[in-house]
């Protein structure tokens, strides 16, 4: 997408940290940040893959020559670590202004009763914990500077929760809101806070759920045409390209397959 001269120029010298960047959304996002600042940006691509982050840079280096990227293993989940990691940036990306908080998994559609517990664990120290503590890492450099954009990728699962989805909603419905109280505390300054929740997106995000099993994964979106994680990054960078006084706050997206939670047509919807 060619967001124009403005986006560019909103976007000029900052530094973007995005988490999960090693393939989806994430990915995506990296991509769609670089094209709109048409190189002239630093990026921050935090992930658990280091091989796909190194590929990732190059290829963004090789696109954009003037480009800065550094790439740094990261398991949100590993809470412990964040602190450190955050303090460990070096200086000429440690001026964050702008976090894309994207990393996130569901595992299972197992129901209430049959749940394992260490998957339990994960969500939720991935897709809460993780997220809760490295906005806390970071809001004080936000505060000392009064700027600074904080994108919290949710699903609609936080605002729909479906039978086998009892954790996995539950984690994006917490993330709902601490993102609604986060935009209340922070009122006071010009930090941005937003939200975006996409419906079906077609990622590796299914892959995992279902514990590696391509075909499952295929079978969620079979008959339909799902969002691709581009059409997410999209929405993400516009939202923090607007002018510093709008804040997009909320931003629900769906395939035109897509009505609400489990609300899909399946089949041919015509030319």
């Amino acid at each position: 997408m060619s967001f124009g001269p403005k986006a560019a120029q909103r976007l000029a010298n900052k530094v973007v940290l995005i988490t999960g960047a090693s393939s989806g959304i994430g990915e995506a996002t990296a991509r769609e940040f670089a094209s709109a600042a048409n190189g002239n940006i630093s990026l921050i691509l935090a992930a658990r893959r280091e091989d796909k982050l190194t590929t990732l840079k190059a290829d963004l280096i090789q696109q954009y020559p003037e480009i800065k990227v550094l790439s740094r293993v990261l398991d949100v989940s590993k809470t412990s670590s964040i602190l450190s990691f955050v303090k460990g940036l070096p200086e000429d990306f440690a001026d964050v202004s702008v976090l894309v908080n994207n990393a996130g998994k569901a595992l299972g559609r197992s129901e209430v009763g049959q749940l394992k517990a260490e998957d339990v664990s994960e969500m939720l120290d991935t897709n809460v914990l993780g997220l809760i503590t490295l906005t806390n890492a970071l809001l004080p450099h936000f505060r000392a500077k009064n700027r600074g954009d904080i994108v919290n990728v949710g699903s609609i699962a936080g605002r729909e929760a479906y039978p086998g989805g009892s954790i996995y909603c539950a984690s994006k419905a917490a993330i709902r809101a601490f993102t609604g109280a986060l935009r209340k505390e922070t009122i006071n300054s010009r930090i941005r806070v937003l939200e975006v929740d996409p419906g079906a997106v077609l990622t590796e995000f299914s892959v995992v759920r279902n514990y590696g099993d391509k075909a499952a994964a295929d079978k969620v979106y079979e008959d339909t045409e799902p969002l691709g994680p581009e059409d997410i990054a999209e929405a993400i960078v516009f939202g923090v390209t607007r002018n510093l006084k709008v804040v997009i706050a909320e931003t629900l997206i769906f395939p035109t397959h897509q009505a609400g939670a489990g609300v899909l047509h399946r089949g041919s919807l015509g030319q």
